[in-house]
């Protein structure tokens, strides 16, 4: 039983969403940043980043006050408007190859201390203490987790009528996305959401376990002040089918000691080589693996296949036969003595939707020995993982879709 509440939500003012909403923060080059600081004032990278020429001089305890006194200044400047009453949203967001759609709602921190809510990442602890101050020191959140439930065809049927009525924001961004805003307002539409949740058993964590957990912190570091707010966080509902799971590619500044053929060799214990050459070769399907490597892709067979299958009982055949473990088990540790997936420097990630020219040219440009390129992942691995209290290795998963920061304020 997934228990959701409507909030009141604070959000732009219609006239101006599509210039105050943005990106997250660190999608930004430094020069994009000072851009659109420079250029457009209704941007909401002014209030998470008001003292920009001196962000580095400032300790984090002013930054975070100055991020809380720029949303007030946002707010009484009437660039955002706040609900009388608590709603739900329905929110769509279109790109060029697929369309978005879910429900902004709050979910339980009892639910998540329970376990209907559930997770299929690790968290570093400094990052979920220091979001937690943060989320102290301002008081909002506008990053919503991104959580995934089972299709379902009554609240599909609901999304489909409701897009139908007049949205509250209909724009389109710089990127090409256009977005949309339903608000889920009447008690009997409440009612029935509601409703429909507590029919759903569990809810999965998609993107944002670091959110979710500094959220679990907060309240129970302030829950003695009374403040129900605490008691939920802001969440981005989407059905598992629209959800969009790219891999995460790995990049290797060394090869440990190893030439090239030697490193082949290596590889042929446990991986069936095909030379592609020049060919932008990516894997088709599970246990498969692309390789660059001293100018040539290569595609790489993994040898213990086993017919594994998701619903195994074997709760360490659902982790070791995951695509990112086996690279890191066969190649990653043993091959090239890399231990900490998080830390090591020698490592580092690209998101599957980016081209692997990308990969190839960070490659041929000599900061890199070799790139790995994986097969994504998909929403039945995610769950089984979550189901069995097991734990992806970082950087396995770069999902879709993205909120954008500034669209929607959770107060706390």
């Amino acid at each position: 039983m997934s228990k959701i509440i409507p909030f009141k939500a604070v959000r732009p003012a219609p006239d101006k969403v599509g210039l105050v909403s943005c990106r997250n923060y660190e999608d930004y080059s430094p020069a994009e940043l000072a851009a659109w600081l420079d250029f457009n004032p209704y941007s909401f990278l002014h209030v998470i980043n008001p003292a920009y020429v001196n962000a580095q001089k400032l300790t984090l305890d002013k930054r975070f006050k100055g991020v809380a006194h720029k949303y007030l200044d946002f707010k009484n400047e009437g660039i955002f408007i706040s609900e009388e009453n608590p709603v739900f949203f329905l929110y769509e967001i279109q790109t060029k190859n697929r369309t978005f759609t879910g429900i902004v709602a709050g979910t339980s921190i009892e639910d998540y201390k329970n376990n209907i809510i559930k997770k299929h990442e690790d968290t570093l602890q400094y990052r979920v203490e220091l979001f937690k101050d943060y989320l102290h020191q301002t008081g909002f959140n506008t990053e919503p987790v991104l959580m995934t439930y089972p299709d379902n065809a009554i609240i599909n049927t609901w999304i489909d009528e409701k897009k139908k009525s007049q949205s509250i924001y209909n724009y389109t961004t710089t990127n090409k996305q256009k977005h949309q805003l339903w608000k889920v307002e009447t008690n009997e539409e409440i009612t029935w959401l509601q409703q429909q949740f507590e029919q759903i058993p569990e809810l999965y964590i998609a993107d944002g376990h670091h959110r979710s957990a500094s959220a679990e912190l907060l309240h129970d570091q302030d829950k003695h002040l009374g403040n129900n707010n605490l008691n939920y966080f802001m969440s981005f509902l989407i059905a598992e089918s629209e959800v969009k799971i790219y891999e995460y590619n790995r990049i290797i500044r060394d090869l440990n000691g190893f030439n090239a053929n030697e490193f082949l060799e290596k590889l042929e214990e446990n991986f069936i080589i095909k030379n592609k050459d020049q060919e932008l070769w990516k894997p088709e399907s599970k246990f498969e693996f692309g390789m660059y490597l001293d100018g040539s892709f290569y595609a790489l067979f993994y040898k213990q296949e086993n017919n594994f299958t998701i619903n195994s009982e074997d709760k360490n055949a659902i982790l070791n036969n995951l695509d990112a473990q086996i690279l890191y088990d066969k190649v990653l540790q043993p091959l090239l003595a890399i231990d900490d997936l998080r830390n090591d420097e020698r490592i580092e990630y690209i998101p599957g939707k980016q081209s692997i020219l990308t990969l190839k040219e960070l490659v041929d440009e000599g900061e890199f020995a070799v790139g790995f390129i994986l097969f994504p992942s998909d929403i039945s691995e995610i769950k089984a993982l979550a189901d069995n209290n097991l734990i992806m290795p970082p950087k396995s998963t770069y999902i879709e879709p993205k909120f954008r920061s500034g669209l929607m304020v959770y107060e706390l």
